[in-house]
């Protein structure tokens, strides 16, 4: 049933023009970072060939396009998941669903998994992109492959923020900026502390990310990040029956 849930709501989002606008504005801004990141190779090619061990391909084009997607999705997550529970209270079809025989837990994940699936598109816009670099030179598929875990991680986070306020109103807008709020106040968590020890760097999405971005895979970042999205799951999930509970 979960499937049946995200597979309504991948349709819901293909079929919305802004997701389409969304999608289109990750992809013209990825497109002009690889190719303002491809001329910035270009220029320095010759240095690079002087190097005993000059950086590649990838770590000179490719990461800084996933690096960029990573912060263009803390705005374009609001603006998916605004609608994915809110959209259902506005509309007085909240009652129908809650009273479906399904579980609030179906109902959370089929809608998180939609929304994932169809954010996760921009992850595979960045790869074949990366693709195309096989025509000039090589890749290193090893950084290839950290940074586009990295990113999945990120993306289920920021998803899971999304669905979790937009449980908690009828007002899509409402849940947009809440979402966009949380996101970009964990963003300039990373920014605002000097103190690498500072405890609120626990909760900084983004340097969470960081070490991916460096082709390290730390075990302690991805186990954050995929607690950080069960919480927010279940915190959906408790407000659903809630809801089911009080009728």
């Amino acid at each position: 049933m979960i499937f049946t849930v995200a597979g309504k709501e991948l349709r819901a989002l293909f079929s919305s023009p802004l997701a389409w606008v969304v999608l289109a504005f990750l992809q013209v801004t990825m497109g002009w970072i690889l190719v303002t990141r491809l001329d910035a190779y270009l220029s320095v090619q010759t240095q690079l060939m002087q190097m005993d061990t000059p950086p590649g391909v990838t770590e000179i084009i490719v990461a800084p396009i996933f690096g960029a997607a990573a912060v263009i999705l803390i705005m374009a997550v609001p603006l998916l998941s605004m609608r994915l529970i809110a959209e259902e209270r506005r509309n007085q079809t909240m009652t129908f669903l809650i009273s479906a025989p399904l579980s609030m837990t179906q109902i959370v994940l089929g809608k998180f998994v939609g929304l994932y699936s169809f954010l996760m598109l921009s992850v595979g816009l960045i790869l074949v992109m990366a693709a195309s670099m096989y025509l000039g030179g090589r890749l290193d598929l090893g950084l290839l492959g950290t940074l586009s875990l990295g990113l999945a991680l990120l993306i289920a986070a920021f998803a899971a923020v999304g669905v979790f306020f937009s449980s908690l109103t009828a007002q899509p807008v409402v849940a947009a900026t809440a979402t966009l709020a949380t996101l970009l106040g964990l963003w300039l968590l990373n920014m605002s502390q000097a103190s690498p020890d500072s405890p609120f760097l626990m909760l900084a999405l983004i340097r969470r990310y960081e070490s991916f971005t460096k082709g390290l895979i730390d075990t302690g970042d991805i186990v954050f990040l995929l607690v950080f999205t069960a919480v927010f799951l279940i915190l959906a999930i408790r407000r659903l029956d809630s809801d089911r509970l009080g009728g």
